[in-house]
């Protein structure tokens, strides 16, 4: 049964956040992170929840978080159940680093409707779809509670305050870092690590990396092998990502814009969608995924966690 939606009340917890995709349970200094199955796409969550999606995210989170600690310290503590994370509340940066290697996506199209610069970083001319750029750059956005994220310029945040100088290097540079690391580790497994983005916070004046990362929420994959064969040839890049939602949607005409109707999704395209994810998950990880098949996940999280919190007590 896929996760729709949660709504416990766990001993102290002291709040609770419905996000696109998670379901946020706050208490005293910790947080708990349940992965819905629920899916967005243009800031918009589709009506139909993909079974396994929660899971999977999940699971890709916890591996490249814990793959990733030497770098920078973040906020997972525990996992207590397949759809579930626990660890620190920080205050969050209200800026998304998202790092880019290649020219795809939302860098495409902007450079595609003839705009050089994005976010204050300005691109090559002659550059087709999927190119690798020169070295990776950082397009930031801000964090929107409501609609969209909206691009940002380095300049644009640091005038504005968003983020002190002093902590914006910082930023920068873990971001980097985590991008070489997670394009190491894509390289290891067959894939090319095109963009992602990291959520960055502050906890006792120490900054930390926070939510998930290098998800395919959060990140796009080409497969390297044919990538200088297809790019030479003009073609498509074979990837494993959210795109292709994106790419269906538009292909059925919408694009999260005002008076666009969500196009209906059959049973065998929300198959689809659990199939890619799957494929994802074992691609990046290289373990082999086990759906959780409880009939009732809902009572097995509530069950796992309540366990973890009082060991925590």
């Amino acid at each position: 049964m896929p996760i729709s939606r949660t709504d416990f009340q766990f001993p102290g917890q002291t709040g609770l956040y419905h996000g696109k995709v998670r379901d946020v349970y706050f208490f005293e200094e910790t947080l708990l992170a349940v992965a819905s199955d629920r899916i967005s796409a243009f800031d918009v969550i589709l009506p139909r929840p993909i079974p396994g999606k929660g899971q999977v995210l999940n699971q890709i989170a916890a591996h490249f978080l814990q793959a990733t600690s030497d770098i920078v310290p973040n906020w997972l503590l525990a996992v207590p159940d397949p759809n579930a994370s626990y660890g620190w509340k920080c205050e969050a940066y209200a800026v998304e680093m998202v790092v880019r290697g290649y020219l795809a996506g939302h860098a495409w199209r902007t450079y595609k409707s003839g705009l050089r610069v994005l976010c204050g970083v300005t691109l090559p001319e002659g550059l087709k779809e999927n190119d690798r750029l020169p070295q990776p750059i950082i397009t930031p956005t801000t964090k929107a509670h409501e609609g969209h994220d909206e691009d940002i310029s380095r300049e644009d945040i640091l005038a504005r305050g968003i983020v002190s100088e002093e902590d914006y290097v910082q930023l920068e540079k873990y971001a980097l870092a985590l991008f070489e690391r997670g394009t190491q580790m894509a390289a290891e497994r067959g894939l090319i690590l095109v963009d992602t983005k990291y959520e960055f916070g502050k906890k006792d004046g120490k900054v930390y990396l926070i939510d998930e990362i290098h998800t395919p929420d959060s990140s796009r994959y080409f497969y390297a092998d044919g990538y200088a064969e297809r790019q030479t040839a003009g073609e498509s890049q074979k990837q494993l990502s959210k795109e292709f939602v994106r790419e269906w949607l538009i292909a059925n005409g919408f694009q999260g814009k005002e008076g666009q109707v969500i196009p209906a999704m059959s049973d065998e395209w929300i198959s689809e969608i659990t199939s890619r994810y799957i494929e994802l998950y074992e691609k990046v990880t290289g373990k082999a995924f086990e759906l959780s098949a409880d009939e009732d996940p809902l009572a097995r999280i509530e069950a796992n966690v309540s366990r973890m919190l009082a060991s925590h007590a």
